[in-house]
């Protein structure tokens, strides 16, 4: 990405040094770990929700025509149904992008190719400064922080107009379209660990109107809106490095929002609610060769490999991307072969380390997909399923810790009661 800044790059390991297991996640010109939501009007307080304009066909544009109503999304799977008595539940994996910017590195193409070839589903949290020309800046105002701030690099212009393509085709191929905010403030007093509620409104409105009034931000007119409605399309995000949950819940409560996967304390284990939402926190996964674990997010094996450098030593990428695939694969295993937790996994498109966290992210999909019971889904799809069984079938599912098989098998554990 375009900005390499170091400021708020935190990432840790779980145990060993880093003690309780505090993760952060890297800050640079595209992607990063952590955002959430959706807000009405614009950011500072203004103004409503645009009206739409219906135009012909299906398509009813929203505003200023930056997005559009265009029915139902399509390549979703079959409407969830609940888990029968003695039914092995599913492994999901949901893979997920931080930041989901295009920056000429044609990791955003690559990744839509890959998720095609193996009928997976993922969710992209899309940065709102993204979508902003750097010479409109001074429409973003970050709470505790300067007029235009920002922790990661604005995109170019002609960045952006490829991030809006992918975006647009990420949507139409079955993809999520979630949040990461904007600025990406991970430390000093503008922090986003600092926010209050109102403030994580604040920005999200903001994120949300860089989204939805891109044609009026740029003036470019010609282009084709992104085939959504934001407002319905926004359930859920990731918060920048993995800070300030406990403030933005009650916000996305108030959004409406259905999730959140900015919580840096997970375990393979299946989730609860906070605040009324989903809890889907990244999570601990084994990490060979120590006997800590570490987060399951591409910038968190980085910051155990290389101290936070994204240009370690060249003769030892091949060890790490070995290391970064069994990391992922060994948790995906972990769960699949016990508990069949659900498997969150984290990352940005960087060529970080000369790009082996792409190609282990690649490799572990592709070890992954095609197992029987896998399903390669978003953030969204996986609740779509949450929300359709049985609380008590729930509730029996996260009595199995981590790694943890059920009694006499799955017919036994989850027989009718």
């Amino acid at each position: 990405m375009r900005d390499m800044s170091r400021r708020g790059l935190l990432g840790l390991g779980l145990g060993a040094a880093a003690a309780a297991g505090l993760a952060g996640c890297g800050a640079s010109g595209a992607s990063d770990p952590g955002n959430p939501g959706p807000a009405k009007g614009k950011g500072g307080g203004g103004g409503g929700t645009p009206s739409p304009t219906r135009t012909g066909g299906d398509v009813r544009l929203i505003g200023d025509g930056s997005t559009a109503d265009t029915g139902k999304q399509p390549n979703q799977p079959d409407k969830p149904v609940p888990l029968q008595p003695g039914e092995t539940p599913p492994q999901f994996v949901i893979f997920s992008w931080d930041g989901a910017g295009e920056v000429g590195n044609g990791l955003f193409p690559r990744f839509l190719k890959l998720a095609r070839d193996h009928d997976a589903a993922m969710t992209f949290f899309l940065s709102g400064l993204y979508l902003l020309p750097e010479s409109k800046k001074s429409l973003y105002k970050p709470p505790n922080n300067p007029v235009g701030a920002s922790d990661i690099g604005y995109l170019t212009d002609g960045h952006i107009k490829d991030t809006l393509k992918y975006v647009r085709q990420a949507w139409l191929e079955g993809h999520e379209i979630g949040t990461h905010f904007n600025g990406h403030f991970c430390a000093g007093s503008g922090t986003v660990g600092n926010w209050t509620p109102a403030q994580w409104e604040n920005e999200t409105a903001q994120a949300k109107s860089f989204v939805t009034e891109w044609k009026t931000n740029s003036g470019w007119t010609d282009l084709d809106p992104l085939p959504f409605d934001y407002e319905k399309e926004l359930v859920g995000g990731r918060t920048p490095c993995l800070l300030g949950q406990d403030n933005l819940l009650p916000t996305a409560k108030k959004l409406g929002w259905r999730y959140d996967a900015s919580s840096p304390g997970g375990h393979q284990m299946w989730p609860v609610k906070r605040g009324g939402l989903w809890d889907l926190p990244l999570q601990a996964m084994p990490f060979p060769g120590h006997s800590f674990e570490v987060l399951s997010m591409d910038y968190n094996i980085l910051a155990n490999q290389s101290k936070n450098s994204t240009q370690g030593v060249p003769s030892r990428y091949p060890g790490w991307k070995k290391q970064a695939t069994e990391a992922y694969l060994s948790g995906f295993r972990r769960a699949y072969e016990s508990n069949r937790a659900p498997f969150y996994i984290g990352n940005h498109f960087e060529q970080w380390n000369g790009g082996i966290y792409m190609d282990a992210v690649e490799e572990a999909l592709k070890g992954m997909a095609g197992k029987k019971d896998v399903r390669l889904v978003s953030f969204r799809q996986f609740c779509d399923w949450l929300d359709v069984q049985d609380p008590k079938v729930l509730d029996k599912l996260r009595s199995l810790q981590v790694g943890q098989s059920p009694a006499g098998g799955w017919k036994s554990f989850l027989k009718s009661s």
